[in-house]
């Protein structure tokens, strides 16, 4: 736990000294009393009544002990619901996906998941869909209709070449469709301008047009990016570049390594082609935008990687201001210790 005001804390050291003047006024107190009638002698006999007195001081000491660690305002890491509502699924759709050796093969193994992974989101969460080979496409805008996503699935197209960069350049500019990000942004510079736009000529001016200010990666809760790969880049913009397009726009993206690790030879249909997967770019790009690396051999090992990380972007951990906690407890035994004592001694003492 972390504090805010850890200044603040120093009002604990009353608590001891508070101790010590409650002890000091009870051996103040005379130890001759004058006695009404034996009922309040047995009163004052009964089991109990001895250590039943010191209980409401005691409580009440806690309760200061809680305010005063609120007035500090502490801070914990804590289990939240995201704020996440948009989740892009960024997928590779080029020629080696046609691979069996992930049955009944890496394409309809990754549509499998997929869909298995949208039938657990939850309803105002939406997702978006891209597909990625030589180029990069919206097969389907984000969207909450779950059967329309499955239809996009369905209707994938393999194609030649591996374009990651592209993949993501296209994802980011689905979650921000009025920024006016372009493939072209990365060639030109793209992180640096305004968006995605290029800075405004200083000789012809565009008032409208404001300079780009990155934000801190991963600090984007609204969106999130699942990019999808059986191989490594093999035409389009550089991915690591794109990468810091996401990061400096706060989106997490987080990377599926699919199929083999080493190069080897995938034969289908008569052809033959080396893959290799590219585990080095697709750790890269989760660590440069805060996301997370997984690998999947299987089409259960892809499955169980789209659970975890549907429960990740349900629900996250985050440091939290958790100052209300301490007031409620602190006012919860104030109130506790106020109705023991009227409760055992008909007033507060």
């Amino acid at each position: 736990m972390k504090f805010l005001w850890p200044s603040a804390l120093w009002l604990l050291a009353a608590l001891p000294l508070l101790v010590a003047l409650y002890i000091w006024l009870l051996r103040r107190k005379k130890t001759a009393l004058r006695l009404a009638s034996l009922a309040i002698v047995k009163g004052a006999m009964a089991p109990g009544a001895r250590w039943r007195r010191h209980v409401p001081p005691a409580v009440l000491l806690l309760s200061l002990a809680a305010l005063i660690i609120g007035i500090a305002r502490p801070t914990a890491v804590v289990t939240l619901p995201s704020q996440q509502q948009t989740v892009i699924l960024a997928m590779d759709v080029s020629g080696s996906m046609r691979a069996t050796d992930v049955q009944p093969s890496r394409l309809v193994a990754s549509q499998n998941a997929a869909k298995a992974f949208i039938a657990d989101v939850r309803p105002e969460t939406r997702v978006g869909i891209v597909t990625f080979a030589g180029s990069a496409s919206v097969v389907m805008p984000p969207t909450n209709n779950k059967e329309d996503l499955y239809a996009a699935i369905d209707r994938f197209q393999l194609q030649r070449a591996t374009a990651i960069g592209s993949g993501l350049i296209i994802s980011l500019a689905t979650i921000f469709p009025d920024a006016g990000i372009t493939l072209d942004a990365v060639s030109r510079g793209g992180r640096h301008e305004t968006f995605g736009r290029p800075l405004a000529d200083p000789s012809n001016p565009k008032p409208e047009e404001k300079p780009f200010t990155p934000v801190p990666p991963g600090s984007y809760n609204s969106a999130a990016i699942i990019l999808l790969t059986d191989g490594a880049r093999t035409t389009g913009p550089d991915p690591l570049e794109a990468a810091r397009m996401a990061a400096d726009r706060g989106i997490k993206v987080f990377t599926i390594g699919f199929g083999t690790k080493d190069g080897e030879i995938i034969g289908f249909e008569g052809w033959s082609m080396r893959v290799r997967l590219d585990e080095d770019s697709l750790k890269s790009i989760a660590s440069l935008t805060h996301g997370e690396y997984f690998w999947a051999g299987s089409e259960v090992d892809l499955k169980k990687i789209y659970e975890t990380l549907n429960a990740r972007l349900v629900f996250e951990r985050k440091e939290t201001e958790v100052t209300a906690f301490f007031t409620a407890l602190g006012a919860l035994l104030a109130l506790l210790a106020a109705g023991l004592s009227v409760w055992w001694f008909n007033r507060i003492v």
